[in-house]
């Protein structure tokens, strides 16, 4: 199996696939996130850490953020300039960003948290962070209160950020303490080819050797035909929206 290390570096090989699989994020939870530190006048000055192939990245800049965005694969940020115009990217990490001093309002990371050295990640945070800015995390994590969800998570296997959903509030370390947070649910309209492309986004699956996979597909495939993902056919993949955020003093 995968180290996390190249897990968490994995996606730049199948950037189409996430792009294509992955939801995007609730416009209210983004609005949420950076509800704090708008004030009129005042167009907010985010980045986006994790941004990967621009999904939160879209939403961010469609609630009319100033918007950068951060990602260690240069992949993935290819793939995010073909999609989201006009978005400066780079090349970084939560643990070293290539910005300045105090010079952001917003600091939004999206599937990625679970990713990063917390107490690492929270001290370069609060570096390029102004007085006052927030800290915020999302997930959109399949909702396990529906019995298929639970097949398809149980032949897929679990996530790092499932696991760290089901623990409690994620780690957070100085300058920043004690999260808000907020949860929506929803569902995305997805046919076989999403769902396809979905699991197969998956870190897991990504670094998976061909037996496994050849076993994941056998099962997905079965299973989808149970729930009538067959051809074009839309089915509803049911997700629960988690967000954090956080004020740095």
């Amino acid at each position: 199996m995968a180290t996390e290390r190249e897990m968490s570096m994995s996606f730049g090989r199948a950037a189409d696939l996430y792009e294509q699989g992955r939801p995007d994020y609730p416009p209210e939870a983004v609005a949420w996130m950076l509800e704090p530190v708008r004030r009129p006048g005042h167009a907010v000055r985010a980045a986006d850490v994790g941004a990967g192939t621009g999904k939160l990245t879209r939403a961010l800049v469609d609630a009319g953020a100033e918007t950068v965005a951060v990602d260690p694969d240069a992949a993935m940020l290819a793939t995010l300039r073909a999609n989201v115009a006009g978005v400066p990217t780079f090349v970084g990490t939560a643990e070293r960003l290539p910005l300045p001093d105090a010079a952001l309002d917003a600091v939004v990371l999206g599937q990625a948290w679970h990713w990063v050295d917390h107490a690492a990640a929270s001290g370069e945070v609060g570096r390029v962070l102004r007085a006052g800015g927030v800290l915020g995390t999302v997930w959109n994590i399949r909702d396990a209160s529906v019995p298929w969800i639970v097949r398809l998570t149980e032949i897929m296997h679990g996530s790092n950020a499932e696991r760290m959903m089901r623990a409690g509030d994620p780690p957070l370390s100085s300058p920043f303490a004690g999260w808000e947070s907020r949860t929506w649910t929803w569902a995305r309209p997805v046919d076989r080819a999403v769902l396809t492309a979905m699991v197969h986004s998956r870190s897991y699956l990504i670094t998976a050797g061909d037996a496994e996979r050849a076993r994941v597909d056998a099962e997905i495939a079965d299973l989808f035909d149970e729930i009538g993902a067959v051809g074009e056919a839309l089915v509803a993949l049911p997700y629960v929206t988690k967000a954090f955020r956080v004020l740095r003093p």
